[in-house]
């Protein structure tokens, strides 16, 4: 019998409500009835209703089963719960007109009785389970428990609605939503679910005060980097903390949980969501082989994980980091068991390896990101920068090729502009390489250039939290040093983005937003960890490193941009290397790379005429003379019309009291 009734969709679980349900029924039926006669039902009409309630309260229970009404949770009631009840009810009330007009035609029911019933049954079932849903709210909401702190949600749209019912379900938050704050001052005086919008992001301050706050919340992603900011600056001066609670889809991807985290500089530089073409993205990657070099990186490890979305037959992994390597296989496992993941260990410069994995795994795709990447170690090893960043390429490259690879994606860098670096000049001739290759080739080859990524290894953001947790000074290399910052899965779903977008041959350039100085991104890590700059901490400017450019340019010489498709890819066009005269320079380099350093910088120059070698000795090996090199001088103490009077620095290695003195 449970059987047959499981297959009508009424389970254990939910034969109690179908039992309850149809007394109720037969006394909306009752009651319907009762108000069509304005309660004065003679012998006929009650003779009519006990002729009829029991079918058609049976009748009502078939339809609200086939509607699947009884598997909604009154605590869990939703817009489509309600849906669901009114297809219910509208569906039963035809059945048992047309029932009642072929069974019954010489008494039937009066037609407004049916009209009654509906109306009834859709305010009766409909406004119970609000009511359990009303009560199950109220006896888990903070606002009736004691000890709850008030706090307001930044973001008065479809997030912080969101964000105030995850507050409301979960009482181990302990806090009472008493107001919205918009970022359009043209929201205030509206309502999101019963609370109020009372001001406007510029209002935080005085709103904390006038409701006595103590926490401000935002959606992680949904506010722009400068909103933040602004935020941020309001509930310093009124002393408050503004927390982060993850959005849904990052607690759908299970990376997450339901905790307040503190606001990161992430959130303060981030931009609006990249929106991707979807259906291109699976056009080009579902069930085919993908490989990815350099996987064990940030770049690398995050191109992965967005990957996964779209339905890879195979994900091909190649790193030489054993270690990186094994943590990233477990991760990967994890959010997709059923994929097929290959982990391999090797060394792009390793010719022989990389042929017997592309011979053995046949990719279709190929995501090239592995680089060296440290400027100042490149200027010291530019034979190490050439094999890695310009052999390798060029390998990996002819190897894709060779094995029909259909699509062949580089990732490069904004040091390529008009390089000033060894590492800066290796990637640009891969860029050439790269360029000059995909107009004699089936596969399509493409190269994807960005700036900075945030957080990323070895980094600005990690050196500087390294920095904060030891007690400071943060390490500065200039004043007016500026770079182009944007998130690891940003750009990682732009790489990808622009991948699918390749028709072979383009230099695909990233929009990296407005430029920042590093020193006010140390400034605001400073307040970020709740110190004073000046007082708990300082700021050391100790002098531009060899092969670095105070600025970052975006377009080489001679080059210009066009838009694509898509807002945040654009495509640099540039006059094209001959590929045969180009293989003859890098054969060049092949035979020099283990030679003297003068060859090796006089053949880059020679292939990227942009590349100004610098002129001053390279720097010793050794520590302290590496030290005094990348360094120079003894940095200067800057004056308060040099720099803002909370930049603080040293002289001859010794930290300075936090005042200022006349530059030397």
């Amino acid at each position: 019998m449970w059987k047959f009734l499981a297959k009508a969709g009424i389970t254990r679980q939910v034969a109690p409500r179908v039992a309850a349900s149809w007394p109720m029924f037969a006394l909306i039926y009752f009651s319907s009835y009762w108000l069509r006669f304005e309660g004065d039902l003679d012998s006929p009409e009650l003779r009519i209703f006990l002729s009829t309630f029991v079918w058609v309260a049976c009748l009502k229970v078939a339809a609200f089963a086939y509607f699947r009404v009884y598997q909604g949770w009154g605590r869990y009631v939703t817009f489509h719960d309600l849906t669901l009840l009114l297809k219910a009810a509208t569906a039963s009330s035809f059945a048992i007109l047309l029932v009642d007009f072929l069974l019954f035609p010489a008494a039937s029911t009066p037609r407004s009785v049916f009209l009654m019933d509906w109306g009834l049954t859709i305010v009766a079932i409909g406004g119970l389970r609000s009511l359990a849903r009303l009560l199950e709210e109220r006896d888990r909401s903070p606002l009736f428990s004691s000890g709850v702190t008030p706090a307001l949600i930044a973001g008065a749209n479809d997030s912080g609605e969101a964000l105030l019912r995850a507050i409301r379900r979960n009482p181990r938050l302990a806090y009472r939503v008493v107001g919205f704050i918009a970022e359009d001052p043209q929201a205030v005086d509206s309502q999101i679910g019963g609370v109020p919008v009372i001001g406007s992001l510029g209002d935080t301050c005085q709103l904390a005060t006038q409701y006595n706050i103590s926490d401000v919340f935002i959606t992680a992603g949904e506010l722009a980097g400068q909103q933040v900011r602004q935020l941020v600056d309001e509930a310093r001066q009124a002393k408050i903390n503004v927390r982060v609670l993850p959005s849904y889809e990052q607690l759908l991807s299970g990376t997450v949980s339901l905790r307040p985290r503190d606001v990161s500089i992430e959130d303060l530089l981030r931009r609006a969501p990249v929106r991707l073409n979807l259906a291109e993205l699976h056009r080009w990657i579902d069930e085919r082989t993908l490989l990815v070099t350099g996987s064990a990186g940030s770049i690398g490890s995050e191109i992965c994980r967005q990957l996964l979305q779209f339905s890879p037959q195979r994900l091909v992994l190649v790193d030489r980091s054993e270690n990186g390597q094994f943590f990233l296989e477990r991760e990967l496992r994890c959010l997709a068991p059923d994929l097929d993941i290959r982990i391999c260990i090797g060394d792009v410069t390793d010719a022989a390896r990389m042929q017997a994995l592309f011979q053995t795994h046949r990719p279709d795709v190929v995501f090239h990101a592995a680089a060296y990447k440290h400027v100042p170690l490149m200027e010291a090893h530019p034979g190490e920068a050439v094999k890695n960043i310009v052999l390798a390429t060029k390998l990996l490259a002819d190897t894709a090729e060779a094995c029909d690879v259909s699509s062949f994606v580089m990732i490069s860098t904004d040091k390529a502009v008009n390089p000033t670096s060894v590492m800066g000049a290796s990637k640009r001739v891969a860029e050439l390489y790269v360029q000059a290759k995909a107009m004699e080739a089936r596969c399509q080859f493409v190269t994807v250039r960005f700036g900075n990524v945030l957080d990323s290894a070895g980094s600005v953001v990690p050196l500087f939290r390294q920095q904060i947790a030891a007690g400071g000074p943060l390490t500065v290399t200039h004043p007016e040093m500026v770079r182009y910052f944007m998130t690891i899965p940003e750009a990682s779903q732009l790489v990808i983005q622009a991948g699918a977008m390749g028709r072979g041959g383009e230099i695909f350039v990233l929009d990296m937003g407005e430029p920042v100085k590093i020193v006010d991104l140390a400034r605001d890590m400073i307040r970020l960890s709740g110190l004073e700059l000046g007082q708990d901490i300082e700021i050391q400017f100790v002098g531009k490193r060899p092969g670095e450019k105070l600025f970052e340019e975006l377009n080489c010489d001679g080059e210009r941009h066009r838009p694509t498709s898509h807002p945040k890819i654009l495509v640099a066009e540039s006059a094209q290397a001959d590929l045969a005269v180009l293989q003859r320079e890098l054969e060049q380099i092949r035979r020099l790379a283990n030679g003297p350093e003068s060859l090796i910088l006089a053949a880059l120059q020679s292939i990227v005429p942009q590349y100004a070698a610098a002129k001053a000795a390279r720097p010793s090996r050794d520590g302290a003379g590496s030290l005094r090199a990348a360094v120079g001088s003894a940095p200067k103490i800057l004056s308060p019309a040099d720099e803002s009077p909370d930049i603080i620095s040293i002289r001859d290695g010794v930290r300075q009291p936090p005042k200022w003195r006349k530059a030397a």
